[in-house]
């Protein structure tokens, strides 16, 4: 069981208590528990600026609440642990030095990494390692034609879906005219790639079987009660499948500068190593 000694809160708003430390200046006391202290110098910062009276005498008091509960909770580990569970002596050395050494490494990377990828170092990467770019998604290139209900027999509506439909040179731009002078609006898009259940969430379409329903048609009609979708699709690529190049830009970057940053700590720990060999600054016994 645990046994509890000496506990007092002190509030610091309706009593202050002052103790000397050896030589030290005097202190504020604001807390005590067992054998610590919590001085009014450790309540610095602890509030933030423009917080009210009452929101910063909130804020306080919590604050030393939590300093008393962990100061109870540590009391009664202590009290309750064997020491050889409790000597963190060893485990604090070593995250001491990790956080040192990483901390150097961060710092190396941000003064010497390199961080411009040209588009040849990733299409060059995405040549190379194509077999492990496979789509977890079904993808599709669209272009679309959003029209209001009402016009969807309209001369303009006929005209729109003639261009969506058509791949005769010019017929998007003239879409793309059409709709800029008229209520309808449309998305021409042969080039960039889109994932299929976004597309989903974009257009009114419930599509339960996706690889079934691309391979079978290249235009697809829908709707809601506001307007008339006309959507042709110009190309799909199916799940598992690689992936294009231009999905996986964001990722190759990351990847190649990972790469950069590994060697470039690879190279500093190697050289700082050699550098203290050279020098006898260590022995093997």
């Amino acid at each position: 069981m645990l046994r509890l000694t000496r506990f007092l809160l002190i509030p610091a708003v309706f009593l202050s208590a002052c103790r000397f430390i050896g030589n030290q200046p005097e202190e504020e006391v604001i807390a005590l528990a067992y054998d610590k202290y919590l001085y009014r110098s450790e309540l610095a910062g602890v509030v933030p600026d423009g917080v009210s009276a009452a929101d910063s005498l909130e804020i306080t008091r919590q604050y030393i609440d939590n300093w008393v509960r962990q100061q109870v909770l540590l009391h009664h580990a202590q009290g309750n642990l064997p020491k050889d569970k409790m000597d963190f002596e060893k485990q604090l050395e070593n995250y001491r030095n990790s956080l040192i050494i990483y901390e150097y490494e961060s710092e190396l990377i941000r003064q010497k990494l390199d961080t411009v990828v040209s588009e040849e170092e990733i299409s060059a990467f995405y040549t190379e390692n194509e077999s492990n770019f496979q789509l977890r998604e079904n993808i599709v290139r669209v272009s679309y034609v959003k029209i209001p209900r009402g016009y969807e027999n309209s001369p303009q509506a006929k005209k729109a879906k003639q261009y969506l439909m058509s791949s005769k040179s010019g017929d998007m731009e003239k879409l793309i005219e059409l709709c800029d002078k008229s209520t309808i609006s449309c998305r021409p898009d042969d080039e960039n790639w889109i994932v299929f259940n976004d597309l989903m969430r974009e257009l009114p379409l419930e599509i339960y079987d996706q690889e079934n329903f691309l391979k079978n048609r290249t235009f697809h009609e829908t709707g809601d009660s506001l307007f008339v979708y006309l959507i042709r699709f110009n190309d799909y690529k199916i799940t598992e499948s690689t992936s294009p190049l231009s999905l996986e830009v964001d990722r190759i970057r990351n990847m190649i500068l990972n790469m950069r940053k590994q060697k470039l700590i690879n190279r500093m720990q190697e050289e700082v190593f050699q550098e203290a060999l050279k020098n006898k600054e260590f022995e093997i016994f």
